[in-house]
């Protein structure tokens, strides 16, 4: 089964045609390209980042800036308290290159300060980017309904939880853990195993290698205590991000699961953890 691509980012936004026609460069933050965008705006006022609510790749020509230092600092400090995934800035209109106190607190900041050399129409960026990420949603929804309809078929005939927790591994190629909300593991799958699952006693060491990188946890309905339940769609959209290859990864080249026998091992991998009531495997 094939997930889908993960949510657009601001690297993958900047190959996109429209804004590489901007002859883009990137002079701050290169290393958070990797940050997804959920929208993008394009504004002219200086409080812009009143109108914003985070994720957003923001265009601009730079009038609603400010001509003093302490007004460009405030703008991009303001922008990145907000939490937008990168500014974007052309030249040319306001600006012929960008001032340093702009810069010193984007650098400071950590926000990804993008100059566009060439003029280019934002309309046809925006759509271009939406698209992307139109695109992107519905093909999560599509992957969504597909791995239930597995998941329902695997039930339909005589599975159980090991089954559908290598189905779940497979898709997000990463290793699934099944546990009781005191911590007790019933199960594990990992993408590349050949029985996708393993009883609890051959996986505490993998859960905790892997729960030690980050996991994704989720509690099914019905039972008290444990962690509190996350959102669905949000764990969807973390399975499916987990799940991209990595910029400088080769294609195909998987990671390897986790090795149950040596369980102080640092892992690469995350892990996704599912939460069930009550306690024991029985």
């Amino acid at each position: 089964m094939e997930a889908p691509q993960a949510a657009i980012t601001v690297r993958s936004a900047l190959e996109l045609p429209a804004l590489r026609r901007g002859l883009p460069e990137v002079v701050t933050a290169e290393e958070h390209l990797d940050r997804p965008v959920r929208w993008v705006h394009a504004g002219e006022v200086p409080d812009i980042a009143s109108l914003l609510k985070g994720g957003e790749l923001l265009l601009t020509t730079g009038l609603g800036i400010g001509g003093r230092p302490a007004e460009q600092r405030a703008f991009v400090r303001d922008l990145a308290d907000r939490g937008i995934a990168a500014l974007v800035v052309e030249l040319g209109g306001r600006f012929t290159e960008l001032p340093a106190p702009l810069l010193d607190a984007a650098r400071t900041r950590g926000l990804p300060l993008v100059q566009l050399h060439r003029q280019v129409p934002f309309v046809t960026v925006t759509e271009e980017i939406h698209t992307e990420i139109v695109n992107g949603h519905y093909a999560m929804l599509r992957s969504a309904e597909e791995v239930h309809r597995r998941c329902t078929e695997l039930l339909l005939r005589g599975g159980g939880a090991p089954e559908v927790l290598r189905l779940l591994a497979g898709f997000a190629g990463n290793p699934v853990f099944l546990e009781t909300p005191d911590g007790q593991l019933l199960y594990a799958a990992a993408p590349s195993s050949d029985d996708g699952s393993a009883p609890a006693e051959g996986a505490i060491g993998a859960i905790g290698a892997v729960g030690a990188v980050g996991t994704v946890g989720t509690a099914v309905p019905g039972g008290r205590g444990g962690r509190p339940s996350a959102d669905p769609v949000q764990i969807w959209d973390r399975l499916r991000s987990r799940h991209r290859r990595s910029p400088d990864r080769p294609a195909g080249d998987q990671q390897p699961a986790p090795d149950p026998a040596r369980p102080h091992e640092p892992h690469p991998l995350d892990g996704v953890t599912v939460d069930i009531p009550g306690g024991g495997a029985g």
